[in-house]
């Protein structure tokens, strides 16, 4: 009798095949990586140079800071309503203008409206460039252009957009379906019009939905630039940090994460009409 765990014989001559999940070469591979991540890890611990100290209180430190956060001080909101309309307004403008500077740089990134290889890789650079560069960044760079206030925080959360907007308009475009092109195409239709009845229809629910989606990220992102001197309602975060006055710099957290919250549920809704 044989047993349990045996397998069953094979033809006469020839070696029963066993089944294993990874080969040695994979074993010793997933194995390399997981000894790189531990010693990453380890190298990253050791270089931060973390203080045992200051996390044993941490706890308690977070405690009293929010217990000196509550109540607000409502006296601070009107400038709290003057930062965050600037916000709003900058975060507006940039996303409108990041989509007017994308569309074109998408367009030549499109490899089914631009044909050259030329065009279609500086086209790539330029949206490669942009996101690679955090809005942080580029709002220090444009408040050491234009000065401190709301155009540098506008500037910045644009060219920041402009490759998230590209990228995925330029994606949509190269998804489009062949057969309308072709169609306006063979019935002689000008370049422009093939653009507007052709591509446009389709690409069009992918481009409201991007615009909205940046939108909504860019609210978030310009209610922190003012911590770099770009206006809008990280002016008033900041000022009240410096002067240790949490109970106006918990108003103003609260009034960001109301707010957040709020354009989350909006584009959401508006995204969803949209697609359907």
């Amino acid at each position: 009798m044989s047993s349990p765990n045996s397998l069953p014989a094979g033809p006469a001559g020839k070696e029963v095949r066993r089944w294993t999940r990874f080969t040695p070469a994979e074993r010793v591979g997933r194995s390399l990586v997981y000894l790189a991540a531990v010693i990453a890890i380890i190298w990253s611990v050791k270089t931060i140079e973390v203080i045992p100290e200051f996390l044993y209180d941490a706890p308690a430190q977070t405690l009293d800071l929010f217990a000196r956060m509550w109540p607000f001080d409502w006296a601070f909101w009107p400038k709290v309503v003057d930062g965050l309309i600037e916000t709003l307004h900058t975060a507006t403008l940039g996303t409108i203008l990041s989509i007017i500077l994308a569309v074109p740089i998408a367009l030549l990134a499109a490899r089914n409206i631009t044909r050259s290889v030329a065009l279609n890789s500086i086209a790539h650079v330029l949206l490669v460039s942009s996101r690679s560069v955090n809005s942080l960044i580029w709002a220090l760079l444009f408040v050491a252009i234009f000065g401190p206030g709301a155009l540098a925080g506008t500037l910045a959360i644009a060219f920041r957009s402009i490759g998230f907007v590209g990228k995925l308009l330029a994606e949509a475009i190269e998804e489009a379906q062949k057969g309308p092109i072709e169609a306006l195409t063979a019935a002689g239709a000008p370049p422009f019009a093939i653009l507007t009845k052709g591509y446009w229809p389709q690409v069009e629910p992918s481009f409201w939905s991007v615009a909205l989606f940046r939108w909504d990220i860019n609210v978030r992102e310009s209610a922190v630039l003012g911590l770099v001197g770009a206006g809008g309602i990280g002016v008033a975060l900041d000022a009240a940090i410096n002067n240790l006055y949490w109970d106006q710099a918990g108003l103003v957290l609260a009034t960001i994460f109301a707010v957040i919250v709020a354009t989350e549920i909006v584009t959401s809704s508006i995204r969803s009409r949209i697609i359907q």
